[in-house]
């Protein structure tokens, strides 16, 4: 009587912990994400549909009771929700192409064939991004302070009278912080976009007779397109996260109000302890950076195709 072989026990297991090895690798990111993202964000999207009333008068306890998206229509009622979210979007508007603008030609002269010390100017160009904002915003506003402003006094001298603090520039200001301190950062993940390409390629485009300004805009900017993408999606988030700046600036200039961008007002509110107008605020600030990094990755993936 012929025995059919049986499968070792161990080969048995082997199948099943193949399966389970890529989540393994994954758990080092699934478990912060998870923890410091998701929960964060499940629970503030539940505090948002609360509101905190309070029974038996002045004195008497409060209580978290279901309000469905009453705060959500409270925020957008608010006269600084408009006002808010418009300075943020002309501010993402201009600052953002400047940056990547920037970046971009920083990123192109450091990859050129005549560049020197191109560790030396790398390591310059990204020291601004390793100064905390704070400290980088408290540097700024020195410079802007008509009373201690170097700047300020040379122009000054010139027979320009300009306030960088005042109602009219400081957006501009705040711009020029966050220009100053992420451009370096863009430019280096452009830089290394550059670096990735073929060296041949350009090499191929000479001897066919291209110039430097045809291989830039016909060959290197084309062919780095998905870092500009990255870059300007980090740029639309980073945006609509604003805060440190206009904090800083808020304790020297009165053209910055508490509800001067989203975020600052979010945390305006919090401060005084409405926590449910505060998570609404917060969960529209989600959805609208969401939409708009959604919308231009459409826009640039079919740009592409």
């Amino acid at each position: 009587m012929s025995t059919s072989p049986t499968t070792p026990p161990r080969a048995r297991r082997r199948p099943a912990r193949q399966a389970l090895a890529p989540y393994a690798f994954l758990l080092p990111f699934l478990v912060p994400f998870v923890l410091f993202t998701l929960v964060p964000v499940g629970y503030a999207f539940w505090q948002s549909l609360h509101k905190t009333e309070r029974t038996g008068g002045t004195f008497g306890h409060t209580h978290a009771v279901f309000a469905g998206f009453e705060q959500y229509a409270d925020v957008v009622h608010e006269p600084f929700f408009g006002d808010s979210v418009v300075r943020v979007g002309v501010f993402a508007l201009v600052q953002i192409p400047v940056m990547l603008l920037l970046s971009l030609v920083l990123a192109l002269l450091l990859d050129s064939t005549v560049a020197r010390l191109r560790r030396l100017f790398r390591l310059v160009y990204f020291v601004p991004y390793g100064i905390p904002g704070v400290v980088a915003a408290v540097m700024w506003a020195f410079l802007y302070d008509p009373r201690l402003s170097p700047i300020v006094e040379l122009l000054r001298s010139a027979g320009i009278t300009v306030d960088l603090l005042g109602t009219h520039l400081i957006l501009f200001s705040i711009g020029n912080v966050v220009t100053w301190t992420y451009t370096g950062y863009n430019m280096l993940i452009l830089y290394s976009a550059l670096q990735a390409l073929p060296a041949d390629i350009g090499e191929a485009a000479r001897v066919d007779g291209a110039g430097g300004w045809t291989i830039v805009t016909r060959i290197k900017i084309p062919m780095i397109r998905p870092a500009l993408v990255l870059t300007g999606v980090f740029s639309i988030i980073g945006t609509f996260q604003l805060f440190t700046e206009p904090q800083v600036f808020r304790t020297i200039s009165t053209s910055v109000t508490s509800t001067y961008t989203p975020n600052l007002a979010a945390y305006s509110l919090a401060s005084g302890d409405n926590y449910s107008e505060a998570a609404a605020l917060s969960v529209l600030l989600a959805v609208v950076t969401f939409l708009l990094s959604f919308a231009f990755l459409r826009l640039t993936s079919r740009r592409q195709g």
